[in-house]
């Protein structure tokens, strides 16, 4: 019988494909994505495809259709069991395979899940995924042949590599770590048995549930039991994952957040003394504070289009050794391959907190202070959103504004900048505002304000902004 497969449209994703699980994302979703896939990597010339889940409930039986979907279309499947999803993509860089497909519903709510893919070496998204669903509807596979598959245990040479990075000495740090119950679980806990220090790891069972806590450490809800362990025991530092760890969140020893952009400043000094003049990139959510001190450390900073998949594509085409996001993506190219791990990037940090005259929250505070909205994220149409976008950009060309058009519309004046983009992966616009006052802060709001109520939106929701950030 002819093979065809009709995708709910909401499920794919400028990044992955991603749905809630029984309602818009199926088990016959998993195999008709491997069927696909398979085709796609066998008109390349490829045979050898790897998979790994992560530890949500509907997972297992999720890649086991995955599975089913590419040997059927004459794929060797590597099956790397339950993992973090950068164990994947160290599967796919070090067997060489001509793809990879990781289940995982990342730092989504438990009913959700989806697949985040590679092509070769390099992210799969964007029209590629969009082709997905037209080759499955129009049953445009390869015909049915019998693959076969095996299962591997990379968690030790994927721990020996983490490890053989490691540049922080002999010092004995105290960190503690909350794992959120993702699927970082058992490779985290055998990661810190190796590292020299002391370490407490919060939430280590893997658990799709998430009983203590949601799994996205650039909530600070979420990070709320991490920053109490962290008052209370003192240490060094504390570090978070997300629910597959391909993002972490930093608490310094004081218990304030360290910022996903305060931590590449961090990273980008350290980068810099083996790579002077190097490429730093940071999506446009960053702060200026960043790229300032990118540039004064003696880096080229870049600032480029948020999401995972364009920032590494970005990385590759200027030979950049370090980048990362606001979200906690943070991707070394320096020793490492380029991919986004926060469990690299964890013992990277760590060796640099080792190496430190003073604690975190000096360097943290030596940083110039400004003040910052959150991510202000508000609903507009899908098919609304970019057209907003569109309306504000002429409007602001016309007044003069000195504006980057990189990803949405990022405005610099003399109080600081403020942003607004479309989010990619929901029918959301997003806003932020950064400034050196209070006042200034209030303008920059302002300024956003009436834009927005000059293409019909109300103004958003800014509580929260934190200041010294």
């Amino acid at each position: 019988m002819a093979f065809t497969h009709q995708f709910e449209q909401t499920v794919l994703r400028e990044y992955d494909i991603r749905g809630i699980v029984g309602k818009t994302l199926h088990p016959t979703d998993a195999f008709a994505i491997g069927r696909t896939f398979g085709t796609i990597v066998a008109r390349n010339g490829g045979t050898r495809v790897a998979v790994g889940y992560d530890g949500r409930l509907t997972s297992p039986e999720l890649e086991q259709s995955l599975v089913d979907g590419l040997k059927a279309s004459g794929m060797h499947v590597l099956r790397i069991g339950r993992g973090p999803t950068p164990m994947l993509y160290y599967t796919a860089t070090v067997k060489e395979t001509d793809g990879a497909v990781m289940v995982t519903g990342s730092h989504n709510p438990p009913d959700y899940n989806g697949f985040k893919m590679m092509l070769g070496r390099k992210p799969f998204f964007g029209e590629q995924i969009q082709q997905i669903g037209k080759m499955a509807a129009s049953g445009d596979v390869t015909a049915e042949v019998g693959g076969t598959e095996e299962s591997i245990d990379i968690v030790a040479d994927y721990i020996g590599r983490l490890l053989s990075d490691w540049d922080g000495g002999d010092r004995m740090l105290k960190v503690v770590w909350d794992n959120g119950n993702g699927a970082a679980g058992e490779v985290l806990q055998k990661l810190v048995a190796s590292l020299p220090g002391e370490h407490f790891v919060l939430n280590g069972t893997i658990d799709g549930h998430f009983p203590a806590h949601h799994p996205d450490p650039t909530v600070p809800a979420n990070l709320q039991q991490l920053i109490a362990e962290v008052t209370k025991r003192k240490p060094d530092i504390g570090i978070a994952f997300d629910g597959d760890a391909d993002r972490i969140g930093v608490i310094d020893d004081t218990g304030a957040i360290f910022f996903g952009d305060q931590l590449l400043v961090l990273l980008a000094r350290d980068v810099l003394k083996e790579h002077p003049k190097a490429t730093i990139i940071a999506d446009v959510k960053a702060s200026q504070v960043l790229f300032d001190e990118v540039a004064a450390a003696g880096g080229t900073p870049l600032m480029w289009k948020t999401g995972h998949s364009l920032i590494k594509a970005k990385m590759a085409e200027t030979g950049s050794p370090l980048a990362g996001e606001m979200s906690g993506h943070i991707f070394f190219a320096d020793r490492w391959y380029g991919f986004d791990d926060a469990l690299y990037a964890a013992v990277r940090t760590l060796g640099i907190v080792a190496r430190l005259d003073g604690k975190l929250s000096a360097m943290r505070e030596a940083l110039p202070h400004v003040i910052n909205t959150p991510e202000v994220r508000f609903d507009c149409d899908d098919r609304r959103k970019f057209a907003v976008i569109e309306e504000v950009a002429s409007r602001l060309a016309a007044e003069g504004a000195r504006v980057s058009a990189t990803d949405g519309v990022r405005v610099a004046t003399d109080d600081g900048w403020w942003l607004l983009r479309a989010s990619n992966t929901q029918a959301v616009l997003v806003a932020r505002a950064e400034a050196k006052s209070e006042a200034g802060l209030e303008r920059l709001k302002a300024a956003l304000v009436a834009q927005l109520k000059a293409s019909g939106l109300a103004a958003p929701d800014f509580s929260g902004s934190h200041a010294g950030h």
